[in-house]
């Protein structure tokens, strides 16, 4: 066909971008993945300081009276050592073990150099505010429009997807 003319241009206006996902869903099964490495270390604590407290002269059925400072101690501890664990993660690669599978990646607000250990602390400690409110700070993600939940906000971070590794199989 000498005179075939060719396709006409799309003329149609450009699709506006999505949102961002909020990422909700795949947030609380990446948190429920690091229960388990946490409760480990809880675990390992309690066992410490119980048998610490054996060892001082205490009997065993005393330490899990009411709630003593001795206590408030051991939960103060179980929160900074959970706390070491996220930061920690979040530094290295900006992933626990529990966002691995999910593929999820905390990172700087648009562009921003890697997030530090304030920041890095900050959405730590938000993120367990959000938690003891029920899970607030996260649903909060659904209804913000750039999809950030409170320790997002809060400490200039974000959480996103990280894509599928390509196959280079020949």
């Amino acid at each position: 066909m000498p005179n075939a003319m060719p396709p006409a241009p799309d003329v149609t206006a450009p699709a506006a971008p999505a949102a961002p996902a909020a990422l909700v869903g795949r947030r609380l099964l990446a948190l429920f993945y690091d229960l388990w490495p946490a409760a480990a270390v809880w675990l390992l604590l309690a066992l410490l300081f119980t048998a610490g407290y054996t060892l001082a002269g205490h009997p065993p059925r005393e330490n899990i009276a009411a709630l003593s400072p001795l206590q408030w101690l051991l939960w103060g501890l179980c929160w900074v050592a959970t706390g070491w664990y996220a930061t920690h993660s979040w530094a290295r690669g900006g992933q626990t073990l529990g966002m691995r599978p999910w593929r999820l990646r905390v990172q700087g607000v648009q562009g921003q150099p890697p997030p530090d250990r304030r920041q890095l602390w900050t959405r730590y400690a938000v993120g367990t505010l959000s938690l003891l409110t029920g899970g607030l700070g996260f649903w909060w993600a659904w209804i913000d429009r750039e999809r950030l939940a409170w320790h997002d906000r809060a400490s200039g971070t974000r959480l996103v997807r990280v894509p599928k590794p390509t196959s280079t199989r020949s």
